[in-house]
């Protein structure tokens, strides 16, 4: 399969969301995933890069292909150097806001993708990591 090896994104305005979500969604489709899938993909990344943009100001979303054997899927990893997270069970708890906000970024994120995994430290930025296997399993 001859695909992209990796796409940086950097975040620091709304548009650079609209662009990961797109490169996001160029991604997913060159690798095969059906429409629905693909709308997942691309709203998880707009979840976590938003995330981004609010808390942090900026910082980058690198979309990568993946395989596992013969399992194809796409890897989403959100970075930033902001303040970082001092409850993360609390921001992956739904309806949990810091910012008026409606709590589903992180929780909602994880929910679309097959696996999640979140790291943060307070004055270092936080890491996401997300992926979704072609057919749902890795």
């Amino acid at each position: 399969m001859d695909v992209l090896t990796e796409l940086r994104v950097p975040i620091a305005s709304a548009q650079d969301v609209v662009s990961a979500r797109q490169a996001g969604r160029a991604l997913a489709k060159q690798l095969g995933f059906d429409e629905l899938s693909v709308t997942l993909i691309s709203t998880a990344i707009s979840e976590v890069a938003r995330n981004i943009l609010e808390h942090a100001e900026r910082g980058e979303i690198l979309l990568r292909p993946r395989n596992h054997g013969a399992q194809y899927g796409v890897s989403v990893v959100a970075k930033d150097r902001g303040p970082g997270i001092p409850d993360i069970e609390r921001a992956m708890q739904y309806g949990y806001s810091t910012r008026r906000g409606l709590g589903v970024g992180l929780p909602g994120a994880k929910w679309l993708m097959d696996e999640f995994r979140l790291e943060s430290e307070v004055g270092a930025g936080t890491t996401v990591t997300m992926t979704k296997w072609l057919n749902g399993n890795g």
